[in-house]
Protein backbone atom coordinates (compact mmCIF):
# COMPACT_ATOMS: atom_id res chain seq x y z
CA UNK A 1 0.00 0.00 0.00
CA UNK A 2 1.17 3.50 -0.81
CA UNK A 3 2.81 5.29 2.14
CA UNK A 4 0.95 8.54 1.34
CA UNK A 5 -2.38 6.73 1.52
CA UNK A 6 -1.43 5.16 4.86
CA UNK A 7 -0.45 8.58 6.19
CA UNK A 8 -3.71 10.07 4.96
CA UNK A 9 -5.68 7.36 6.76
CA UNK A 10 -3.65 7.80 9.94
CA UNK A 11 -4.22 11.57 9.88
CA UNK A 12 -7.93 11.05 9.26
CA UNK A 13 -8.30 8.70 12.23
CA UNK A 14 -6.15 11.01 14.36
CA UNK A 15 -8.66 13.77 13.64
CA UNK A 16 -11.41 11.49 14.97
CA UNK A 17 -9.39 10.57 18.05
CA UNK A 18 -10.74 13.29 20.35
CA UNK A 19 -13.90 12.65 22.42
CA UNK A 20 -15.26 16.15 21.80
CA UNK A 21 -14.90 15.80 18.04
CA UNK A 22 -16.73 12.45 18.16
CA UNK A 23 -19.50 14.08 20.22
CA UNK A 24 -19.74 16.94 17.70
CA UNK A 25 -20.22 14.42 14.91
CA UNK A 26 -22.85 12.59 16.94
CA UNK A 27 -24.73 15.86 17.39
CA UNK A 28 -24.43 16.69 13.69
CA UNK A 29 -26.02 13.33 12.95
CA UNK A 30 -29.23 14.96 14.22
CA UNK A 31 -28.88 17.73 11.61
CA UNK A 32 -27.02 20.95 10.88
CA UNK A 33 -26.06 23.06 13.89
CA UNK A 34 -24.71 26.51 14.70
CA UNK A 35 -21.65 26.80 16.95
CA UNK A 36 -23.78 28.20 19.79
CA UNK A 37 -26.10 25.17 19.56
CA UNK A 38 -23.13 22.80 19.75
CA UNK A 39 -21.67 24.85 22.60
CA UNK A 40 -24.93 24.64 24.52
CA UNK A 41 -25.35 20.90 23.99
CA UNK A 42 -21.71 20.12 24.77
CA UNK A 43 -21.44 22.45 27.75
CA UNK A 44 -18.08 23.85 26.67
CA UNK A 45 -16.83 27.28 25.64
CA UNK A 46 -17.53 28.44 22.09
CA UNK A 47 -13.83 28.86 21.35
CA UNK A 48 -13.23 25.20 22.22
CA UNK A 49 -16.06 24.13 19.89
CA UNK A 50 -14.73 26.38 17.12
CA UNK A 51 -11.23 24.94 17.53
CA UNK A 52 -12.53 21.38 17.23
CA UNK A 53 -14.70 22.29 14.24
CA UNK A 54 -11.66 23.85 12.54
CA UNK A 55 -9.79 20.56 12.84
CA UNK A 56 -12.76 18.65 11.43
CA UNK A 57 -13.09 21.22 8.61
CA UNK A 58 -9.38 20.94 7.74
CA UNK A 59 -9.86 17.20 7.10
CA UNK A 60 -13.06 17.84 5.11
CA UNK A 61 -15.15 15.95 7.66
CA UNK A 62 -17.49 18.90 8.27
CA UNK A 63 -18.48 21.91 6.20
CA UNK A 64 -19.35 25.39 7.39
CA UNK A 65 -22.08 27.26 5.51
CA UNK A 66 -22.54 30.98 6.05
CA UNK A 67 -26.09 31.76 7.19
CA UNK A 68 -26.31 35.52 7.69
CA UNK A 69 -23.86 36.35 10.48
CA UNK A 70 -23.72 32.75 11.69
CA UNK A 71 -22.15 29.59 10.31
CA UNK A 72 -24.09 26.35 10.09
CA UNK A 73 -22.06 23.17 10.36
CA UNK A 74 -22.90 19.94 8.60
CA UNK A 75 -21.15 16.64 7.98
CA UNK A 76 -19.59 16.56 4.52
CA UNK A 77 -20.13 12.83 3.94
CA UNK A 78 -22.80 10.92 5.88
CA UNK A 79 -20.65 7.78 5.53
CA UNK A 80 -18.80 9.07 8.60
CA UNK A 81 -21.81 7.95 10.63
CA UNK A 82 -21.47 4.43 9.26
CA UNK A 83 -17.80 4.48 10.26
CA UNK A 84 -18.75 5.54 13.80
CA UNK A 85 -21.46 2.84 13.90
CA UNK A 86 -18.99 0.15 12.81
CA UNK A 87 -16.51 1.33 15.45
CA UNK A 88 -19.25 1.10 18.08
CA UNK A 89 -20.06 -2.47 17.00
CA UNK A 90 -16.37 -3.41 17.24
CA UNK A 91 -16.18 -1.92 20.75
CA UNK A 92 -19.35 -3.73 21.76
CA UNK A 93 -17.96 -7.04 20.46
CA UNK A 94 -14.77 -6.53 22.44
CA UNK A 95 -16.78 -5.64 25.52
CA UNK A 96 -19.01 -8.69 25.07
CA UNK A 97 -15.92 -10.92 24.79
CA UNK A 98 -14.45 -9.38 27.95
CA UNK A 99 -17.72 -9.83 29.86
CA UNK A 100 -17.91 -13.48 28.75
CA UNK A 101 -14.35 -14.06 29.92
CA UNK A 102 -15.10 -12.46 33.30
CA UNK A 103 -18.23 -14.59 33.69
CA UNK A 104 -16.20 -17.72 32.93
CA UNK A 105 -13.62 -16.67 35.52
CA UNK A 106 -16.36 -16.18 38.13
CA UNK A 107 -17.79 -19.64 37.43
CA UNK A 108 -14.42 -21.40 37.50
CA UNK A 109 -13.57 -22.34 41.11
CA UNK A 110 -10.08 -21.22 41.99
CA UNK A 111 -7.93 -23.18 44.40
CA UNK A 112 -6.43 -20.35 46.48
CA UNK A 113 -3.86 -22.69 48.03
CA UNK A 114 -2.53 -23.44 44.57
CA UNK A 115 -2.30 -19.73 43.80
CA UNK A 116 -0.59 -18.98 47.13
CA UNK A 117 1.86 -21.80 46.44
CA UNK A 118 2.83 -19.99 43.25
CA UNK A 119 3.94 -16.88 45.17
CA UNK A 120 7.73 -16.53 45.05
CA UNK A 121 9.46 -16.95 48.42
CA UNK A 122 10.71 -13.34 48.31
CA UNK A 123 7.10 -12.11 48.59
CA UNK A 124 5.75 -12.27 52.12
CA UNK A 125 2.31 -13.81 52.61
CA UNK A 126 -0.09 -12.04 54.93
Amino acid sequence: MDHKLQQFKADFFKTLSHPLRIRILELLREGDKFVNELQSELGVDGSVVSQQLALLRNKNIVLGKKDGTKVTYTVRDPLIFELLDVARRIFNNNLTDTISLLQQMEQDPINTEQIEGDVPPSVSKK
